[in-house]
């Protein structure tokens, strides 16, 4: 048996990968899941191979973890490799030089748009999926899609389309991608930005989309150690750039901000003066390098969202606020927390428009924002169990922003089986537990996929 003080923090306690796929039916339910709960939770996350180890939390190959709910019931847990070229031994580059967009780990999101699962996974092409979590293979949207894709695609509540980007370690270095609400991919247009910013998330707004180019860059010289070949590199700059969504437009508006570095998103939008407002989780140098450092280790309930470690009273991760004004060109910045946090999500109807809460996994759980009074509250999960991103489902009939549920999957340190949380988002209290047979890993991003009609 492994000494488990020996693996690297990424491999062991919550973040442990599990041996193998499985599967489970009717699974115990504490309490009482809602009737308009009729669909599937995903979840994605890193899951080395049994005796693989990639050398950093992020470069696992991709597993899919899914419970089916229905009528009060959870049907069936089970989990899946996503099966890439990757995990069929092929390089992400070629020994011509070439790269294989199909070859990677396809680890980090997973999503449903026209009809369509798709597995992400930002430095290569998505891969399809079935509702049940088998892998189809690598989608290029019928061959317009020739870049990578970003992990964290906008869905537009009213028009339905799907506003995404893909970025590269050669020119062009972020290329623009709009996809129609049939999913049909319309438009591709790069941008030009620099050099090969680490682009994790953008936003959109109504009529903009927000770009985030930040100094945490793309090292040739670290690539094929093991790990990550990115580092901060002061002498970049920072900026977030807004470009119109008018077709065919690639004029980006640039405001210099401080340098910081922001993995995740809250929401954006236009206020009543046209100003943009951006809300996202923002890492200064030394909160980045010290979660940078420690992704695959203790740094939190996510990997991401560090506590301060003893001595520091600085989180190194969170919520944030700029405001861009077009009438001026001036940004100002402001914290809207002092809590730690990461994986920021909300009432995606409201994407791109004005929104009041963002939820977010913080030291002790899960966290609820509320941005027009600048408050918060929390759910905690105590002792050895970590909450993973809480994704907000809407009720059905409900008449306000928060009335719904947010689903977050329940990691532990001490290897026993996981959870599905489901929180009333108004109070945060538990609605129901769903009982895993097995352990979860801690890991990236999910989304709910309602029952199709």
């Amino acid at each position: 048996m492994t000494d488990q003080t020996t693996l690297p923090h990424y491999l062991r306690g919550r973040f442990a990968p599990v041996p193998e796929e499985r599967s489970a039916a009717d699974l115990t339910v504490r309490g009482s899941l809602p009737p308009d709960l009729d669909g599937r939770y995903l979840r994605n996350g890193p899951n080395p191979l049994p005796g693989e180890d990639k050398g950093h939390w992020f470069t696992g190959p991709g597993m899919l973890h899914g419970i089916r709910l229905r009528g009060g019931r959870a049907e069936w847990y089970r989990n899946r490799w996503v099966r890439t070229r990757e995990l069929e031994g092929h390089p992400f580059v070629r020994e011509d030089s070439t790269v294989d967009l199909a070859a990677t780990p396809a680890n980090t999101h997973v999503i449903r748009h026209a009809d369509t699962v798709l597995a992400l996974c930002e430095v290569g092409l998505p891969y399809w999926v079935s509702e049940s979590l088998e892998t189809v293979g690598p989608y290029d949207f019928n061959g317009r899609l020739t870049t990578a894709m970003t992990a964290h695609p906008k869905e537009d509540p009213v028009t339905g389309e799907l506003h995404l980007f893909g970025t590269g370690f050669a020119p062009p270095y972020l290329t623009y991608h709009r996809v129609t609400a049939e999913g049909v991919l319309l438009d591709s247009r790069p941008i030009d930005v620099p050099g090969p910013t680490m682009m994790h998330d953008f936003a959109i707004t109504e009529h903009h989309i927000v770009w985030m180019d930040l100094p945490v860059v793309f090292e040739a010289t670290l690539a094929g150690r093991g790990g990550m070949p990115y580092r901060w590199d002061e002498n970049y700059g920072a900026r977030l750039g807004v470009m119109s969504r008018t077709p065919g437009s690639t004029d980006v508006r640039w405001y210099d901000v401080d340098p910081c570095y922001v993995f995740h998103v809250g929401n954006a939008y236009e206020d009543a003066q046209g100003r943009i407002v951006l809300d996202a989780v923002r890492y200064d140098h030394d909160g980045f390098q010290h979660a940078w450092s420690d992704i695959g280790g203790p740094t939190g309930p996510s990997g991401l969202a560090a506590v301060p470690e003893p001595g520091h009273s600085q989180a190194p991760a969170v919520l944030h606020r700029w405001t861009l004004d077009p009438a001026t060109g001036r940004v100002t910045e402001s914290e809207l927390d002092d809590r730690a946090a990461e994986f920021p999500t909300h009432n995606e109807t409201l994407t791109g428009r004005p929104n009041r809460y963002l939820y977010t996994v913080s030291g002790d759980g899960i966290a609820k924002h509320d941005l027009t009074h600048l408050t918060s509250d929390t759910h905690e999960t105590p002792g050895s169990r970590y909450a993973g991103e809480a994704v907000f489902v809407p009720a059905a009939d409900g008449t306000s922003e928060d009335e719904g549920w947010l689903l977050s999957l329940i990691s532990n340190d001490d290897g026993e089986a996981g959870e599905l949380l489901v929180l009333n988002a108004a109070e945060l209290s538990i609605q129901a537990v769903v009982e895993l047979p097995y352990p979860v890993p801690a890991g990236f991003h999910g989304s709910w996929l309602p029952e199709l009609a």
